[in-house]
């Protein structure tokens, strides 16, 4: 499971079996947890964060994205 970023308490991570679904960043922060698709960006599931909070991770992640989708494509080549 291998963590790509952590920021003011999220943690932001893949799972290392999951190379046959499009590129996507998990975040959690303490029992909640998200998951965004990375090439465009989209929330795919969540778990207990506000709509408010959602849009700040949001915006962390388009932020990223670039570092995101190369650390994927490094780690599932």
């Amino acid at each position: 499971m291998p963590t790509v970023l952590r920021y003011k308490g999220y943690r932001f991570y893949f799972y290392s079996h999951e190379p046959n679904e499009p590129p996507h960043i998990h975040v959690d922060k303490d029992n909640l947890s998200a998951k965004f698709w990375l090439s465009s960006i989209f929330l795919a599931r969540n778990i207990g964060f506000s709509s408010k909070e959602l849009r700040k991770i949001q915006s962390i992640v388009e932020e990223n994205q670039t570092k995101f989708l190369e650390v994927w494509y490094e780690y599932f080549s």
